[in-house]
């Protein structure tokens, strides 16, 4: 049976912060199992025990979903000492939770960025075993034709050692386009384009798998997937 620190099941509740969490617990507003608990590092059994705050039952969930539009200018990364990461542009909520972001999107490349603690999710997804399907949008200084469509179908040398797998350039527009890739190669999509001699001017990913962006959500919002959202994301590597 699973077991874990109070304090830590507090905060992956969404309950507050470790602090927040410290607080409530020294203020006498934590229950386990009826009884008031005095300890952060109480050993607590989230399958079975009745855990509350302040008269209110927690129900714990031992996996997050976060769907952040990132947006351009802050890392793909947990922590930084010279960039804002997307850890600094998550809504406040989600903070407490030991999340980490699926995959990485470039400094300045927008769209869908998943974050969870579901580290087998993560591994399947990023799996080039997997070929889970990833979509962008962008907007080219120069015009696409009909040959970058054949390279890309081909496969794009980014280096003497290594041709990217076969990718889907659907033309929008002279200079528009969706591109779908199957790997997440350092500044792939950039690199493709230089190959075809045209530079890329916007970036924005619009799709994961089958997980499409919720283009309610600003740069820079975030908000928890609906169940029916996580069936989707996970359906993504069956």
């Amino acid at each position: 049976m699973k077991r874990m620190r109070l304090d830590r099941f507090l905060s992956n509740s969404k309950v507050g912060s470790r602090k927040e969490v410290k607080t409530l617990i020294k203020e006498g507003l934590v229950e386990v199992n009826g009884i008031t608990a005095n300890r952060p590092d109480s050993i607590v059994y989230p399958q079975s025990d009745v855990i509350q705050v302040d008269g209110q039952k927690i129900e714990y969930r031992e996996f997050h979903y976060i769907m952040l539009n990132k947006p351009a200018g802050v890392i793909t990364a947990t922590k930084d000492k010279h960039h804002n990461t997307v850890m600094d542009v998550l809504d406040d909520k989600f903070k407490s939770l030991d999340l980490f972001p699926v995959g990485r999107l470039d400094i300045d490349t927008e769209g869908l960025l998943i974050l969870t603690n579901d580290g087998k999710l993560t591994h399947n997804i990023l799996s080039p075993k997997k070929l889970v399907p990833k979509i962008y949008f962008a907007i080219i200084d120069g015009v696409l034709n009909k040959n970058d469509i054949e390279l890309f179908k081909k496969g794009i040398p980014l280096s003497e050692n290594y041709t990217t797998l076969p990718a889907k350039l659907d033309i929008i527009g002279p200079d528009r386009a969706y591109i779908t890739i199957y790997e997440g190669k350092f500044h792939q999509i950039k690199r493709m384009f230089e190959y075809v001699n045209k530079k890329i001017i916007y970036l924005k990913r619009i799709q994961m798998g089958n997980l499409k962006l919720d283009e309610t959500l600003s740069p820079g919002e975030s908000r928890e997937l609906t169940e029916s959202e996580i069936e989707l994301l996970k359906s993504s590597v069956d």
